[in-house]
């Protein structure tokens, strides 16, 4: 955005910047840039298809693929491959974001649900709303509590100083995440499976993080991590090696919401994070 200002001691200065701070007697003239219409073109990026039929599927994402377009990720999205493999699909949900039902992070991998029908998509948005569909995550994180089961009820808003994190706010919007440790490598880390009650951004990182429990890899709500001498070899190895947050969306389950066929999913784990359940399990024997 360009934005000019004067005032009556200087002439008109251009200036671009995020933020501005407005002083009396300043005059504003904003140059918005022309809007394109958004066209969206078919992509052949294979997909990881876990169920499909005339109403709907499942895929299981790869890490890296932004579900949808957005700014800054205008090619390769799951849905430019989605308009590639449904032709019929665009006009569902709008242009932006065909068939989209639900959304996981860019780099979060596994099940996700797509609407190939209208019908198909109201149903499913109804669903998540009423939080009838089974999901979820596994975790690898620092840290082992000593509890097995825990109850998250936190609410989740906007980070008050970083726009671009989310975090627990009193104001915020209700947020529930059930957690149960799977798995104990000593006190070091530990393998957590998560079950979702709401799909609040980012809430599964937030609550972990909020409890001391950053997930592996996360390089926005967990500090810089440099496993010390104390952590075997090739357990180093695995978490150095990590390039994105150790969470993977497994389980996917539903009430198909055309036929009323009971599904049930599981997406196997991207090779990455099958490498680091390897290293752990090895190291820790």
């Amino acid at each position: 955005m360009v934005v000019q200002h004067t005032n009556a001691a200087k002439e008109a200065k251009t200036v671009r910047k995020h933020s501005l701070k407005v002083a009396a007697r300043q005059h504003y003239e904003i140059q918005l840039p022309q809007t394109t219409a958004l066209q969206l073109t078919p992509e052949a990026i294979p997909l990881d298809i876990l169920f499909e039929d005339e109403h709907l599927l499942i895929v299981n994402k790869p890490p890296g693929m932004v579900v949808h377009p957005s700014h800054g990720h205008d090619s390769g999205t799951l849905v430019h491959a989605l308009l590639h493999h449904c032709p019929d699909l665009p006009g569902i949900n709008g242009v932006e974001r065909p068939g989209i039902v639900h959304r996981i992070d860019k780099d979060t991998s596994g099940s996700l649900i797509v609407a190939k029908t209208e019908e198909a998509h109201r149903r499913l948005v109804e669903m998540f709303a009423r939080h009838d569909i089974r999901r979820e995550y596994i975790a690898w994180c620092r840290g082992a509590p000593l509890w097995t089961e825990l109850h998250i009820d936190a609410p989740i808003g906007r980070h008050p100083h970083h726009r671009q994190k989310m975090s627990v706010q009193p104001t915020g919007k209700n947020a529930i995440t059930d957690v149960c440790v799977e798995k104990r490598y000593r006190r070091d880390f530990c393998r957590l499976r998560l079950s979702l009650h709401t799909g609040r951004t980012h809430q599964i990182r937030v609550h972990l993080s909020h409890n001391q429990l950053p997930i592996l890899g996360d390089a926005v709500y967990a500090r810089s991590y440099r496993p010390g001498p104390d952590i075997p070899n090739i357990a180093k190895c695995a978490i150095l090696g990590q390039r994105r947050q150790a969470l993977h969306a497994e389980v996917l389950g539903l009430t198909h919401p055309i036929s009323g066929q009971e599904l049930l999913y599981r997406a196997p784990l991207a090779d990455d994070l099958q490498a680091l359940a390897d290293a752990l399990d090895k190291a820790y024997a």
